[in-house]
C-alpha cells in the first residue's frame, strides 16, 4: 500500500480529541466520529445536549451506538501497526530467526511459535498477540461502560444530595412555623409540649443536615475516584497492542474495587411528633363527603413523576361498571365557597395516590392541559424503588416526615387560605400549604393507584 495513502487511512481513524486510534468509536449526530471515553470525558457534566469539537454543532449524548465499521477498520490499522512493529529487527527471536507472534500470559512475554511449544512453555496459555490484544481492549471497554454507568448513578445521587442540601434548612424553618401556628390555635397550657416539638425538631434538622454533608462529600469523593479509574482505563486501551499486554496487570481488579459501595443518598425523614388535641379540634369541622357519580367508575393512570403531576383518565365505556380496585379517581359531589371543612381518607396500602383540592378552573379543563400546580393542592404519595415518598404542589415540595399509613385528614381553611394534610394516626402535621389562590369553587379529589 502506498505510504501515503496508508498515512491518510491512518489519520481518518484518529479520534480529534485524543490524538489516538479510535477505542469504542462512535458517530455523532453531525457525523463526526469520537472514541466514545473521549467524547464522555470531554462531557463532564453529562449534559443532554453538548458541542462537537470539531464542527461546534449541537449534539445529543444519549443512546450512542458503538459505529461497527469504525471499529473494524480501526482494528486493521492496528493489525498493520502492530505487524510492522514485529516485522522489526529487533523483535525477530533470538533463538529461531522467527517473528514473534504469540503472547504468553504468564511471563508476559512475547514468543515466536517454535519458542510457545518449547518445553519451557508448552503448560502455560498462549496466544496469538493480536488476539490477546483485542481481548484485553474488549474487557477494558466492557470495564469502563460500568464505570460511567456508575459515574452517572453516582452525578444524579450527588444532585439530589445537592439541592437537598440547599433547601433543607429552608424546609426546617418552614416546618418549624407551621407546627408552631398549630399550637397557636390550641389552649396555652400546651407551651411545654410545643417547645418540646420545635427543639426535637430544631435537632434533627441540624443532625440531618450534617448528614447531608458528609453524603455529598462521599459523593464527590467518588466522582473523582471514578474519573481517574475511567481515564486511567482509557489510557491503557489507547497503547500499542504489545505495551497493552505487557502492563495490563491488574488494573481490572483495581477497577473492580472502585465500583463497589456507591454512596446512596441519605433517607430523610424528620420525626413526626403528635400535636395533643389537633384531630379534636379538627373534627369541629368534620364533614362526609360524597362522590360524583360520573366520575367515580374511572380508570386511572397516576404517573410518578415527581416534577409533573400529569393524570390521565380514560372513562369506561359501561358506567355501571364499577371501578377495579387498582386504580380510582373521583371529585366530590359538593364544591366549598367559604368556611372550614375537614375530611379523613384512608390511603393504607395503596402505592400511589392523591388527595386533596382542585379549583373549578383546573376541574374543568381537559385532562391534556391539567400543568397548572397552582390551581390544584395536593398531597401525593408515590412509591419509587419499594419507598414513598410524599410531596405537595403549589410550588411542588418533598415532605420529609413518616408517611401515613391508614388515615390521612385534609382540612380546607377558605377563608384562611390554607390547606392542611394530617397524619390522622399519629396526630401530626404533614405539611399545609398557605396563601392558597382560591377560586369560587373549590372541588375534594380523590386519586389512588396500586400499580
Amino acid at each position: 500500500m502506498n505510504s501515503g495513502f496508508l498515512q491518510a487511512f491512518q489519520r481518518a481513524l484518529t479520534c480529534p480529541i485524543c490524538m489516538n486510534y479510535f477505542i469504542d468509536p462512535v458517530t455523532i449526530d453531525c457525523g463526526h466520529s469520537f472514541c466514545r471515553p473521549c467524547l464522555y470525558i470531554s462531557w463532564p457534566n453529562f449534559p443532554v445536549l453538548a458541542q462537537c469539537s470539531e464542527c461546534k454543532k449541537t449534539t445529543r449524548q444519549r443512546n450512542l451506538k458503538t459505529d461497527i465499521r469504525v471499529k473494524k477498520m480501526t482494528s486493521l490499522v492496528r493489525k498493520a501497526s502492530l505487524q510492522e512493529f514485529l516485522s522489526a529487527e529487533e523483535q525477530m527471536c533470538g533463538a529461531h530467526r522467527e517473528t514473534k507472534k504469540m503472547f504468553c500470559e504468564v511471563d508476559k512475554s512475547l514468543l515466536c511459535l517454535l519458542c510457545s511449544n518449547s518445553q519451557q512453555h508448552r503448560d502455560h496459555r498462549h496466544c496469538p498477540i493480536e488476539w490477546a490484544a483485542d481481548e484485553c481492549r474488549e474487557k477494558l471497554i466492557k470495564k469502563m461502560q460500568s464505570l460511567w454507568e456508575k459515574a452517572c448513578e453516582n452525578y444524579r445521587n450527588l444532585n439530589t444530595e445537592t439541592t437537598r442540601t440547599r433547601c433543607w434548612k429552608d424546609y426546617v424553618s418552614l416546618r418549624i412555623e407551621a407546627i408552631r401556628a398549630e399550637y397557636q390555635k390550641i389552649p396555652s397550657f400546651l407551651h411545654e409540649e410545643e417547645q418540646h416539638h420545635l427543639e426535637r425538631l430544631q435537632k434533627d434538622g441540624e443532625d440531618i443536615s450534617q448528614q447531608l454533608n458528609e453524603s455529598k462529600a462521599r459523593m464527590e469523593q467518588r466522582r473523582e475516584m471514578l474519573r481517574g479509574m475511567y481515564e486511567e482505563l482509557k489510557e491503557m486501551c489507547h497503547k500499542p497492542d504489545v505495551e497493552l499486554l505487557q502492563a495490563f496487570g491488574d488494573i481490572l481488579h483495581r477497577s473492580e474495587s472502585v465500583l463497589l459501595h456507591i454512596p446512596q443518598p441519605v433517607n430523610l425523614e424528620l420525626s413526626a411528633e403528635p400535636i395533643t388535641g389537633l384531630r379534636v379540634r379538627l373534627n369541629q369541622f368534620r364533614v362526609n363527603i360524597t362522590l360524583c357519580p360520573e366520575r367515580a367508575n374511572s380508570h386511572i393512570f397516576l404517573h410518578g413523576d415527581l416534577r409533573s403531576m400529569n393524570v390521565g383518565c380514560e372513562p369506561q365505556e359501561n358506567p355501571h361498571i364499577t371501578a377495579t380496585p387498582g386504580c380510582f379517581l373521583a371529585w366530590g359531589a359538593q364544591s366549598f365557597t367559604a368556611g372550614k371543612y375537614y375530611w379523613e381518607v384512608q390511603v393504607e396500602d395503596s402505592w400511589n395516590w392523591a388527595f386533596g383540592v382542585c379549583n373549578d378552573y383546573w376541574k374543568e379543563k381537559s385532562w391534556n392541559d391539567k400543568t397548572d400546580e397552582e390551581e390544584g393542592l395536593f398531597l401525593l404519595g408515590c412509591v419509587k424503588d419499594s419507598h414513598c415518598t410524599l410531596f405537595t404542589t403549589s410550588p411542588l415540595m418533598f415532605q420529609y416526615v413518616p408517611r401515613p399509613t391508614s388515615l390521612l385528614g385534609i382540612f380546607l381553611d377558605y377563608e384562611g387560605r390554607t390547606v392542611s394534610f394530617v397524619n390522622v394516626d399519629q396526630s401530626s402535621l404533614i405539611h399545609t400549604i398557605s396563601n392558597c389562590s382560591f377560586s369560587p369553587y373549590i372541588w375534594p379529589i380523590f386519586c389512588c393507584s396500586h400499580f
